[in-house]
């Protein structure tokens, strides 16, 4: 009995246990998504690869099992270079199946020829191309395994054209079994009652939980941990809700003077990179003991010399900690001076936050609007952020209750991951967890980088409701009078600002164009009318335009987060 390479591809990736498919079809990859599809695989088509590599890599995130993205050659393939350094750099595990030309054309200007193997190994743990169709399942369990295994990340798997329709006997094909789930490594015992003995010793500590530990499901312990211990917690954005924003223990209203002040910085799956100011002064004590938990052990001891390195899964070396604590009984005095600094700071800031909040001129400016969509949206949903004002307002404004409950643009900051984010995170949760909403909220200048997504939110009936935090350009804008007059002085593009977009576009229109629901809104009432209809149909699209003032920044702080960068 005869079996296509096509066939074989979907086959292997289903003995694998993938779910999810995302690309764009062409020659010579059509006949793998339809294979795809016939063996149950859920193929979703996007509009820009891009945009579709983006979604596979958060279904990495969200189930722990990757996602594939399948493009056609050539260009198909460069497109996916963003998304496949995205999924890497934020340890997310990916495949990227991409069409080549065929093998018999190779060196002659074949159509779309290009060195794909060659250009992946940048981006992936695994750039292979299958020798022939019999090795296609095994080739595919590597792919699969490497991309959980270890850290996770990337993989990258290279069709010739020809093996799409090609046809080999059954009999002599390699066939393999699921592969193993990832084994899971615990920390030394040395190493975990010196950490313990670092912590109980501290006068400040503080811990910091990374997304690493989110996509290890550690919440329960770390919970547990936070509780048992009395520790001060601080969430890096995409670990927000690990242990709920609103714990009474959370202190990322006071970011800058915990980690300025901390003698002891407990890190559970988190990095010292820039995100965390790469554990340095004078943004950290000189003398600052660093306690390093990593399922990597290449990121121990980046930029600080760790106090203590307990290299294991996250989930596991917490139980480790808890056991460690449960013998020692010990726990950080909750009426230290520590933490009455730390609520003194956190107060001062919700005020500061609260007050701008409660402003009611018009147009209305970030705080007001996050107000009002905090006050609407589900508890429980999913929320995707991206932009440069409104992705970090929103991460201070905007609290999560539940884990991996936030996609944003993460370690790499890539702007574009918003509308691939949301359907990725919307087709995981009407299998997984039917009704729960995503709500994606986007910079006006964030939503032009995959905009056209619009209409595979629309053809797959994904309820998506994104909100579009208008201010009329990157970082600022103009409003309509000084748009006119700008351009009495001429051509646009020589006196435009660089930071400019066209004032008052009418984004929702994009949604309305494809059967969603479409509102432009410009005061609190608009909002919340428009928020509350918006929840209230769960069957329907939707994209709510809310013009804000465009000169509206964040508050004054301490911490500019992101001073540069087109965030």
């Amino acid at each position: 009995e005869a079996v296509s390479g096509a066939q074989l591809i979907a086959q292997a990736l289903r003995a694998q246990n993938i779910e999810y498919m995302f690309g764009i079809v062409g020659i010579p990859v059509t006949e793998i998504a339809i294979a795809a599809q016939a063996v149950g695989i859920k193929y979703v088509g996007m509009r820009n690869e891009q945009a579709a590599c983006y979604a596979a890599s958060a279904v990495g995130y969200l189930t722990g099992r990757p996602g594939v993205c399948l493009v056609v050659s050539g260009p198909g393939f460069l497109h996916v270079l963003g998304g496949m350094a995205n999924a890497t750099i934020n340890c997310w595990p990916l495949i990227v199946i991409g069409g080549s030309s065929d093998r018999n054309q190779e060196t002659m200007g074949a159509f779309q020829e290009f060195p794909q193997v060659e250009a992946g190994r940048l981006y992936n743990k695994l750039s292979v191309r299958p020798s022939s169709l019999e090795v296609i399942p095994a080739v595919i369990e590597k792919a699969v395994r490497t991309s959980m295994y270890g850290r996770p990340g990337s993989c990258y798997i290279d069709i010739p054209g020809d093996f799409v329709n090609l046809q080999v006997n059954k009999s002599s094909v390699k066939y393999v079994e699921c592969c193993l789930p990832p084994p899971i490594s615990m920390a030394e015992h040395s190493a975990v009652s010196k950490a313990a003995s670092v912590i109980a010793l501290s006068k400040q500590p503080l811990l910091i939980i990374g997304k690493g530990a989110a996509y290890s499901h550690a919440e329960n312990n770390i919970r547990k941990l936070v509780d048992l211990c009395g520790l001060p917690f601080l969430p890096t954005p995409m670990a927000k809700g690990v242990v709920p924003d609103n714990h009474p223990n959370c202190v990322a209203a006071a970011r800058s003077t915990a980690l300025q002040h901390a003698d002891v910085i407990i890190l559970l799956g988190a990095r010292l990179n820039w995100i965390l100011h790469f554990g340095l002064p004078p943004r950290y004590r000189q003398d600052v003991k660093v306690i390093q938990i990593d399922i990597c052990a290449e990121e121990l001891g980046n930029n600080v010399r760790p106090a203590a390195t307990l290299l294991g899964d996250i989930k596991a070396v917490t139980e480790q900690l808890l056991e460690e604590f449960n013998k020692r009984s010990w726990k950080y005095p909750s009426n230290s001076e520590w933490w009455q600094k730390l609520r003194g700071k956190i107060k001062n800031n919700e005020e500061r936050s609260k007050g701008l909040a409660l402003q009611k001129s018009l147009p209305m400016n970030y705080y007001t609007v996050f107000h009002h969509i905090r006050e609407v949206i589900p508890k429980d949903c999913i929320l995707v952020s991206e932009g440069a004002n409104t992705m970090d307002i929103g991460r201070t404004m905007l609290p999560n209750f539940f884990p991996r409950q936030r996609l944003d643009a993460g370690t790499f900051g890539t702007m574009g991951v918003g509308l691939g984010f949301a359907i990725a995170a919307a087709m995981v949760a009407r299998d997984h967890t039917p009704g729960r909403r995503v709500v994606c909220i986007e910079g006006d200048s964030a939503f032009g980088f995959s905009g056209m997504e619009v209409e595979t939110i629309c053809r797959y009936n994904l309820p998506i409701l994104i909100i579009v935090v208008n201010n009329n350009g990157i970082y600022t804008g103009l409003d309509a009078n000084s748009w006119e007059e700008m351009l009495k002085f001429g051509d646009p593009a020589a006196c435009v600002p660089p930071v400019s977009l066209l004032p008052n576009a009418h984004y929702e229109k994009i949604m309305s164009a494809f059967g969603g629901k479409g509102y432009f809104v410009k005061t609190p009432e608009e909002l919340q009318n428009a928020l509350k209809a918006s929840v209230t149909d769960k069957q329907t699209p939707s994209l709510i335009n809310v013009m804000i003032d465009p000169q509206s920044e964040r508050k004054k702080q301490e911490f500019p987060w992101l001073t540069r960068s087109n965030l």
